[in-house]
C-alpha cells in the first residue's frame, strides 16, 4: 500500500428486510400488520436490522480519523468504482462477499459478522469488534489472507464473467438446456437442466445439495485449491444426447467448452445473480476455467 495515500476503508452492505419493507409499506405500523397477517413477527426482522446497524457502527467507528472512507450497497457494486489500496469490509451474510468479489482485482476483504446465530460465517468470520485491529494489520501488511479460488468465463465474443461460489449454464427459465460438453479428452451432446462449475468456496452450496445426491461423483475442491467441478444437472438420455460426461474436475490450465444450441435462450449467471447474466445463443462458445483472479480474504491472525 502506497504509504503516501491515507488507506481506503469500503464498508459494503446490503438493504435490510426490515428497510424493504418500510419502503414497501411506508411505516412500520404497517409493515407490523403486513407481517402479522402472514403470521410472521416483526420484532424479529427489526431485530435483525438493529444487530445490522450495529455492526455497521462499530465497524465504522473503528476506522482511524485520518483515514478515508465510502459506503456501497450491494445493489450499486456494479456502479462502485473501487481502487487498488482498498480495505473492503463486508459487514452481513457470508453471501455479501461472494457478491462483491467479482468486481474486485485483489483488495483486502474483511469479513464481519453481524448476527453469528444466523449466519455461518464461512466468508465473514470475524466479529464487527475485531475490526479496528484488522484495519491495523491490513494496513501494515501483517494480515493473514486466505486466497481463494474463483471461477472465470469467458464468451467467444469477448464477454467475460466470474463467480467465487459457482456457474450456472444453462436456459434463462431453466428449462432444458442444449448445448454441446467438452473436457480434456471427450465431448458430448446432452440436453439436461443446467451444468454448475462450482470453486472449492462454492462446494458447502449448491454444488454440495448435487454431489450429496450422487453415489459416485467428481470430488468437490477445497477453498484454497486451484481447481474446480463440474456437475450436469439431470442430463437426459436420448438417440441424439447423452449421459456418459456429467461431472469432472477442471485443473488450472485446463478448460470445460460448452457451445450452446439454445437459440436465444440460453444465459450463464455467477454466484445466483441471475440478473447479471451473460447470454448464451445459438452457437456460441463459452470456456469455462480457473480464473486468473483470487479473492483475498482476511482469516484468522
Amino acid at each position: 500500500m502506497d504509504s503516501s495515500i491515507q488507506p481506503r476503508i469500503v464498508l459494503v452492505t446490503r438493504t435490510s428486510e426490515y428497510e424493504h419493507l418500510l419502503a414497501r409499506h411506508g411505516t412500520r405500523e404497517q409493515a407490523r400488520f403486513f407481517l402479522e397477517s402472514r403470521d410472521q413477527s416483526i420484532d424479529e426482522v427489526e431485530d435483525r436490522f438493529r444487530r445490522q446497524e450495529n455492526a455497521l457502527r462499530i465497524a465504522s467507528s473503528a476506522i482511524p480519523a485520518a483515514w478515508r472512507r465510502s459506503r456501497a450497497l450491494r445493489s450499486d457494486l456494479d456502479r462502485f468504482l473501487f481502487e487498488p489500496g482498498d480495505i473492503v469490509v463486508a459487514v452481513g451474510q457470508d453471501g455479501l462477499v461472494a457478491n462483491v468479489a467479482k468486481y474486485l482485482d485483489h483488495q483486502a476483504v474483511i469479513g464481519l459478522n453481524p448476527d453469528p446465530d444466523a449466519n455461518e460465517g464461512i466468508l465473514v468470520p470475524h466479529a464487527p469488534e475485531e475490526a479496528g485491529e484488522l484495519y491495523s494489520l491490513v494496513a501494515h501488511g501483517e494480515a493473514t489472507f486466505e486466497e481463494r479460488t474463483m471461477v472465470g468465463a469467458s464468451l467467444d465474443d469477448g464477454q467475460e464473467l466470474v463467480a467465487l461460489n459457482e456457474l450456472f449454464i444453462g436456459h434463462r427459465s431453466h428449462q432444458s438446456a442444449r448445448y454441446r460438453l467438452s473436457d480434456a479428452s471427450h465431448e458430448e451432446r446432452q440436453s439436461s437442466s443446467g451444468i454448475i462449475v462450482t470453486t472449492g468456496t462454492g462446494a458447502t452450496g449448491w454444488a454440495r445439495s448435487i454431489h450429496r445426491n450422487r453415489q459416485r461423483a467428481a470430488e468437490l475442491p477445497a477453498p484454497t485449491a486451484a481447481s474446480l467441478a463440474y456437475f450436469v444437472r439431470e442430463a437426459w438420455p436420448s438417440v441424439a444426447t447423452g449421459t456418459k460426461l456429467t461431472d469432472g474436475v477442471i485443473d488450472a490450465g485446463e478448460q470445460l467448452t460448452i457451445t450452446s444450441e439454445m437459440g436465444e435462450d440460453g444465459v450463464v449467471f455467477g454466484d445466483g445473480i441471475e440478473t447479471d447474466r451473460i447470454e448464451f445463443g445459438w452457437g456460441r462458445r463459452l470456456v469455462v476455467r480457473v480464473a486468473k483472479r483470487r479473492l483475498r480474504l482476511v482469516g484468522a491472525s
